[in-house]
Order: structure tokens, then sequence, then C-alpha cells
């Protein structure tokens, strides 16, 4: 079946599909220019970063509420029975390294 096109059709839709081919070549040399993909690779670092320390925050706020909740009351008031041996055990290993400090020194 022959082409019922006119010439000036074919030599129209020539011209579209160059224009077509050009738009996607410059897509493509956009896409592979060495800036683009230090870009793009910048982006997903900066994300993947994001996300990492997000869940990191989620985490430790978890774990600081989680021993907030074991040394307070519900009402805020610090439960003294679990605070003073805390703090006790917290000077007695500070007061060790310390005095190890001190014995590496002298």
């Amino acid at each position: 079946m022959p082409d019922a096109r006119t010439p000036a059709q074919i030599e129209a839709d020539i011209v579209r599909r160059r224009d077509q081919l050009a738009v996607t070549l410059d897509e493509i040399g956009i896409r592979m220019h060495p800036k683009t993909i230090i870009g793009d690779a910048k982006a997903r670092v900066a994300s993947t970063v994001d996300e990492t320390a997000g869940r990191a925050f989620v985490a430790v706020n978890r774990v600081v509420s989680d021993v907030k909740a074991r040394f307070t009351h519900e009402d805020g008031a610090p439960r003294l029975e679990r605070v003073v041996p805390a703090a006790l055990v917290a000077v007695a290993v500070v007061g060790l390294l310390l005095s190890s400090s001190r014995r590496h020194k002298g």
C-alpha cells in the first residue's frame, strides 16, 4: 500500500522527528554531564545522611525517654531509690578513672 501522505507532510514529519531527537539528545547530554552526575551523587548521599541522622535522632530520643522514665515518676519527680545509686556509681567510676590517670602520669 503506497504512502498516502504528501511530500510536504513527510517533510514536516521528518522535521518534527528531528526536533524530538534533538531534545532527547540534549536531555541525554545533560544527564551524562559530569556536573549532573556529581550533583545527583551528592543529593543521594545527602538524602542517605539525612535519613540516617533522622533514624539516629529517633533512636537516641527513645533511649533518653526510656532512661528518664526509669529515673522519674509520672509527675516528673525524681525516683531517689534509683537516682542515688546511679549517682554513686557514676562518682565511683569517675574517681577510679581519675586515680588511674594520675598513677600513669606520675
